[in-house]
């Protein structure tokens, strides 16, 4: 996919920022999109259908979490990798986001030429997820890594994108015990600083969704799916 194909909707209140990333994105050939708050996101999300979506937190009329929350329920836009861009850097509002759905967590104000760094990797990353063609199957648990599709009893689960890829890892090895720097370095990168909890924050949602007994933690270690 070329550049000029890729689709980025910038979403925050402040002008100046809109204009600033706006240029700089706009400058390494990508389409730009943009959005001053969460309900002009959504709208603009679906028409569009983004490959990536820089999002802010703190907005009017509705919030980055809330406009993320919306996002990740419509279907054409389950895969689409979303970042935070915020100046809010404070650990509740990071998990927050993750719990929301998002992939990523910049924090403002950051160096243009570091912000293109970091919307490089993510797409990298978007791009090398295109190329994965295998289905896996486990029990009643079949792993679509082409589509990013997962089917458990014969229903279809939409994950969002890192609780997909999560679940992905933990699976190419069922009753292998992935340590926490392992899936961090794997699903999140060495680019994106998380921390542990965010890995627990997911974990706890595909069991909810999966069902609790196919995960299990090795305190101190890591995490291991059971089939």
């Amino acid at each position: 996919m070329n550049k000029k194909d890729i689709k980025i909707l910038l979403v925050d209140d402040e002008p100046d920022i809109l204009e600033i990333v706006g240029y700089n994105l706009s400058n390494e050939g990508y389409q730009i999109i943009t959005a001053e708050n969460g309900v002009e996101a959504v709208k603009k999300a679906k028409k569009e259908l983004p490959h990536l979506i820089i999002l802010d937190v703190m907005m009017p009329e509705m919030d980055g979490i809330e406009a993320c929350e919306q996002i990740r329920i419509i279907p054409e836009l389950k895969d689409v990798t979303i970042t935070f861009l915020t100046a809010r850097g404070e650990d509740y509002s990071q998990l927050a986001g993750f719990e929301a759905g998002a992939d990523d967590y910049i924090t403002k104000p950051i160096k243009p030429k570091v912000l293109v760094s970091k919307v490089k990797a993510l797409l990298r990353r978007y791009k090398e997820d295109e190329k994965k063609e295998n289905v896996v199957k486990i029990g009643d648990l079949v792993i679509d890594r082409d589509e990013y599709k997962i089917i458990l009893k014969g229903k279809e689960i939409l994950l969002p994108r890192k609780e997909f890829e999560l679940l992905s890892l933990l699976t190419s090895k069922p009753g292998k015990v992935f340590k926490r720097d392992e899936i961090l370095d794997k699903v999140w990168g060495n680019e994106v600083v998380v921390g542990g909890r965010t890995i627990d924050v997911h974990i706890r949602k595909l069991r909810e969704k999966i069902g609790n007994d196919s995960f299990k933690t090795v305190k101190g270690v890591g995490y291991k799916f059971v089939d």
